[in-house]
């Protein structure tokens, strides 16, 4: 089964806030096994617009990654990271070549 892979670009506006969506996610994120590929950090602007945050997280599969999105927990940070910030996030499910 292919893995699946949050992406998500984001513009932090209240990084105290943040802080509260990190640690509010944290919970869902080892329930669901998450690990982060990319959090943050250096990136290159090679085509398009970009935001101040790069973030890859990989799960089991597609299915485990949206549970993880759609779980209450998740939503509750959801809720806070949408106020302190703007993103833009999708699910894709990895290749197996």
């Amino acid at each position: 089964m292919a893995k699946g892979y949050w992406i998500a670009r984001v513009d932090v506006h209240d990084a105290e806030a943040y802080k509260d969506y990190v640690a509010t996610a944290a919970p869902a994120f080892q329930q669901y096994g998450a690990k982060f590929l990319a959090r943050g950090g250096l990136y290159v602007q090679l085509e398009g617009p970009v935001r101040g945050r790069n973030v890859v997280i990989e799960f089991d599969s597609v299915e485990t990654a949206k549970a993880c999105y759609d779980s209450e927990q998740y939503q509750k940070a959801a809720a806070i990271r949408q106020r302190c910030a703007d993103a833009e996030m999708v699910i894709v499910e990895g290749h197996d070549g």
